[in-house]
């Protein structure tokens, strides 16, 4: 079966969050199962250097403003197919936002073409390959759908995959035109959301299925706290969403041959972990202790994660001797808020603003605990990094991260089957429970290692989770 992932990310070459993760890992989890994937992406400055290693399969004399074409490569295991449209993605900032946080102000257009070009390519294929089913990730591929619906041809099946709901893609009705998208769509069973265009509403109305990260969080969009308006929408497709568990790259996060790691270890090893936490204590400014954990925070950090209510949370942290590392940016005040924190309580808070991906693998293989309160998550990865290398989550019960760690509650921990310490509600005071259930149970050797063993054999990757998209793929193909 072939399948093409439209998407506006993909790591490792470029990456805001967990959806370049998934995005990629998922086509060699696929292809590992016999499908071919290709991965449409914009060719944004960092995926620049693949583009004289490929092949033109497409050109366009114009494209919202400018020439594009389409360049297919394969790049560390992932058949890519490049969108170089420089007047729309050649530039600086992030990929989303210019150079002073603000979303960039022709980002319909930007996305509004891959998602043509998505449509494009299921209907025409390219370079002689042609998809038979589409797999659109998120709001940027979520006018793929009505493109293809308004061409009138017979197009492949779409799947929609929502990996955050609060991610829209709203801009102006008025873009509509310049878009090439007709009046007969505009409309709140198509992609028109209060008088505006909606990429993400577009997609959820007319793909063939949709899926969402986990399975609680396919639950949760249901309803008005975290549907974020479309929980109507959802709840008129419910039979037709699915909730399909993200999974890790085991290659990649591998604690066994991590080369980020000062020391690499196995359940057998645990002991080797010692020298990844000396080094983090070093790095940070911490000061070395054996009677209470070392917690980190590897998080954007926003609102949305819950961590204000972790500044709180701080204070309760100190008294009862554990440590704090935080890695991550996000909200301006919550950024100064986390290193105001790190000069308040030196040598038990560390701070750097910012991201590191060889860092954030050190902090997994020396932590003793990641925090989590997020208000909602969709699913999460960050305690899956964490579970396979031993450092047990903190999480509130929301999303994925209530389907991913089982609480060490007195059954859990009777039965040795604890992987982390669940919480809810998501407050301040929840979150203070939470964090002296974990310094406690750190404090019984015997049980915490156990933790820490059962932790790191549970089932992160994305064999089982493959397989259910294959199916779901091949559902919709009769293949």
């Amino acid at each position: 079966m072939n399948i093409l992932f439209v998407a506006s990310e993909c790591a490792p070459f470029v990456k805001t969050g967990g959806l370049a993760d998934v995005i990629g890992s998922v086509p060699k989890a696929l292809e590992a199962l016999g499908h071919t994937v290709k991965v449409l992406l914009p060719a944004y400055p960092a995926l620049k250097q693949w583009i004289k290693h490929g092949d033109v399969e497409l050109e366009l004399e114009d494209l919202f403003g400018g020439p594009a074409r389409i360049v297919s490569v394969r790049a560390k295991g992932i058949n890519l197919l490049l969108l170089e449209a420089d007047h729309l993605f050649d530039r600086g900032g992030s990929i989303y936002l210019d150079e002073e946080g603000y979303d960039w102000e022709d980002n319909a257009l930007r996305f509004g073409a891959l998602c043509l070009l998505g449509a494009k390519i299921g209907l025409d294929g390219v370079g002689g390959w042609k998809s038979n089913v589409i797999n659109a990730h998120d709001w940027q591929a979520g006018l793929v759908p009505v493109y293809l619906q308004q061409s009138g041809r017979k197009a492949p099946p779409v799947v929609m995959t929502i990996h955050n709901i609060a991610f829209q893609g709203l801009f102006d009705g008025e873009i509509r035109e310049t878009l090439g998208l007709t009046e007969g769509l505009y409309t709140p069973d198509g992609f028109e959301f209060w008088g505006h265009v909606g990429f993400l509403k577009g997609g959820i109305a007319l793909a063939d299925k949709i899926t969402t990260v986990s399975p609680t969080y396919a639950t949760e969009l249901l309803t008005p706290e975290y549907g974020m308006g479309l929980e109507g929408l959802l709840r008129s497709r419910q039979t037709d969403l699915v909730g399909i568990l993200n999974g890790i790259d085991l290659d990649t996060w591998n604690p066994e041959d991590d080369p980020s790691l000062v020391n690499t270890y196995s359940p057998r090893s645990l002991n080797r972990r010692e020298a990844n936490r000396i080094y983090l204590e070093q790095h940070f400014g911490i000061e070395p202790s054996e009677d209470a954990p070392l917690f980190c925070v590897i998080s954007r950090l926003t609102t949305q994660k819950g961590l204000d209510l972790l500044l709180d949370s701080i204070p309760t942290i100190i008294k009862r001797g554990a440590r704090l590392i935080v890695l991550g940016s996000g909200e301006r005040h919550m950024e100064e808020n986390y290193l105001a924190m790190a000069k308040r309580f030196p040598g038990s808070v560390g701070v750097k603003i910012g991201y590191d991906e060889e860092l954030s693998h050190k902090m997994q293989g020396g932590s003793d605990a990641i925090l989590m309160p997020s208000r909602f998550e969709p699913c999460g990865l960050s305690q899956m990094f964490g579970l396979r290398y031993g450092t047990i989550p903190v999480v509130a019960r929301t999303g994925g991260l209530a389907d991913t760690v089982i609480d060490a509650n007195a059954a859990a921990i009777t039965s040795k089957c604890a992987t982390g310490i669940q919480f809810t509600p998501v407050t301040v005071e929840a979150l203070d429970r939470a964090i002296h259930r974990t310094c406690d149970l750190f404090k019984d050797t015997k049980i915490w290692k156990t933790m820490i063993r059962k932790a790191m054999a549970q089932e992160v990757g994305w064999n089982s989770s493959a397989e259910v998209y294959a199916n779901l793929f091949k559902e919709l193909t009769k293949e």
